[in-house]
């Protein structure tokens, strides 16, 4: 489980990226270089990480869920993803 922290800092990092999209989107257009490095930093999309929607882990990210492989295989296993069941043959 990540720190709260982290989730935090992601979640800050979503809702910027979110609400400069457009403006970001019109200075690229125009090629206002200037006007874009005035924006925040945490704007920009590339500064976002996949980490997993419900314990924040980086690593075995599986973005079709949108969660972390430990908690997809839990979810499997119980029975809450639609669809998906263990293999056996």
């Amino acid at each position: 489980m990540a720190k709260h922290s982290v989730k935090a800092r992601q979640r800050k990092r979503q809702r910027m990226v979110a609400q400069y999209a457009e403006r970001r989107a019109a200075l690229k257009a125009a090629g206002d270089w200037q006007a874009l490095d005035q924006l925040p930093r945490n704007s920009s999309k590339v500064r976002l990480k996949n980490r997993c929607q419900l314990t924040g882990r980086p690593k075995g990210y599986m973005r079709f869920f949108g969660v972390s492989r430990v908690i997809f295989r839990d979810m499997a296993l119980a029975g809450k993803i639609p669809g998906v069941r263990k293999a056996s043959w």
